[in-house]
């Protein structure tokens, strides 16, 4: 059993928020506690690019939102008593997304175009960039690397969306989705093997400036470390 439930969030957050080979020394070097770090969800480069290749011997829903759009969430970890409100932003048919942590500590943002993830923590003004070959999964988009079987219709939000059961090689999963590809509520295991629950709480379609996945004017770049194996890696932990 985990020694809390800020160790429960803080696992979950810290998975999902960074590329894996680089997140633990990029928040080391950043010096930030666990509960500022980014939250619930970093982003999926690997398999996002099939996203949009249309496989017509495969039935599955719409991999990402295919319209500008926010939607707030509430997520909840398996093992955390509480959901956590989460704030996602969806642009140029999910090539740009963001995601902003609880109270505002930070934000996630993944660019599918230039393929980089932009780590944005507000309360030191910083700011780091990754590259997002590393790999990267996210709760909010699906890729073809999963199964899809259509279960039927319902509503979140007061949203109509098709019910999916979703397979991947960590478990199984429910997930609502919209007929322009928006993940409005899933439901048991995730891609990286963690188990929880994401629901809408409310969609709001509209076009969304090109400013809100950029850095705010006045942060400091820090440069992120290099990934553990790498010559400057070592010659990092050797100093």
């Amino acid at each position: 059993m985990r020694a809390s439930v800020c160790a429960d969030e803080r696992e979950y957050v810290m998975k999902h928020a960074t590329a894996r080979p680089a997140r633990r020394a990029m928040m080391r070097r950043m010096r930030l506690p666990g509960r500022v770090a980014l939250v619930a969800a970093a982003l999926s480069a690997t398999g996002l690019c099939a996203a949009r290749a249309q496989d017509g011997a495969s039935v599955h829903p719409p991999l990402t939102p295919t319209r500008d759009v926010q939607v707030d969430y509430n997520v909840q970890p398996d093992g955390v008593p509480e959901p956590k409100p989460i704030r996602t932003w969806f642009a140029y048919n999910g090539g740009l997304m963001r995601i902003d942590s609880p109270q505002g500590m930070g934000e996630t943002i993944l660019n599918r175009m230039s393929r980089q993830v932009t780590i944005i923590i507000n309360p030191q003004k910083v700011y780091s960039q990754l590259d997002a070959r590393y790999g990267i999964r996210n709760p909010f988009l699906l890729d073809l690397s999963m199964t899809f079987a259509r279960k039927g219709t319902s509503s979140v939000a007061g949203v109509a969306c098709t019910q999916w059961d979703v397979t991947t090689d960590q478990g199984n999963a429910t997930a609502c989705v919209t007929d322009d590809g928006v993940v409005l509520q899933e439901i048991g295991v995730d891609g990286d093997g963690l188990k929880g629950r994401l629901e809408a709480t409310k969609v709001v379609y509209g076009p969304i400036p090109d400013s809100m996945f950029q850095p705010p004017e006045g942060y400091r770049k820090v440069e992120p470390p290099p990934p553990p194996g790498t010559p400057a890696a070592k010659d990092n932990k050797g100093g």
